[in-house]
């Protein structure tokens, strides 16, 4: 379960590209809107220095979230966040609410754990290449995992870590794993460097006029 965070919030009446610009250049203000559920979308705005700040913590994107508008909470998961395409500042953000008896999807960041010690870059001498940095899941709100941990201890040279081999927390399910077995993709590997040799060749067998010659 992620940590919790309450977001104070302001109704927002004026809407379109003018109105948001005046938020943010004149009130320091982020505009945002709550949609989804029973209710019709409200738009809304927030602090934008509080905003930023939680937006540094990696547990906002997966957390359940409490936007409190004049006194009414509101229950919600941080769907998207559009930035400023130079200068990389939240322009508007996007909140779904969520129902706590109502499954739903999110994607979770995947935390690689241990890979100084990974047998097949201490032992094989090869490289962890990461080919996925998250992976979506289905669970209750209240089950919405922080991160999903990747232990590359034990992986040798020349495996591959698929989303069947990961450690989900109870409750929790990857919609990959839920469409079949052609859905297990890779998450990472451990492959031979340039000019290295791979765990094959090292067990191949020595050709008979290269042995001749030694």
């Amino acid at each position: 379960m992620s940590e919790s965070f309450t977001i104070e919030a302001e109704a927002r009446v004026d809407e379109g590209k003018g109105a948001s610009r005046r938020l943010r250049r004149l009130e320091g203000k982020t505009p945002a809107i709550v949609y989804g559920g029973s209710k019709p979308a409200r738009s809304i705005s927030l602090i934008r220095k509080d905003l930023e700040k939680m937006l540094e913590s990696e547990a906002f994107y997966t957390a359940l979230l409490d936007v409190n508008v004049g006194g009414e909470i509101e229950n919600v998961i941080l769907k998207d966040v559009q930035r400023h395409p130079a200068k990389g500042f939240a322009m508007h953000v996007d909140f779904m609410r969520v129902e706590a008896n109502k499954p739903i999807k999110v994607n979770v960041p995947l935390h690689f754990l241990n890979e100084e010690k990974c047998e097949g870059v201490k032992i094989g001498g090869g490289m962890i290449q990461h080919q996925a940095t998250d992976i979506e899941v289905q669970c209750l709100p209240k089950d919405i995992p922080e991160y999903i941990e990747v232990d590359m201890a034990n992986v040798a040279l020349g495996a591959i870590v698929h989303i069947s081999d990961l450690v989900l927390p109870e409750g929790v399910v990857s919609t990959a794993l839920a469409l079949g077995d052609d859905h297990d993709l890779s998450v990472a590997a451990v492959v031979a460097t340039r000019g290295g040799k791979s765990a094959d060749e090292d067990d191949a067998p020595v050709d008979a006029a290269e042995s001749d010659e030694d």
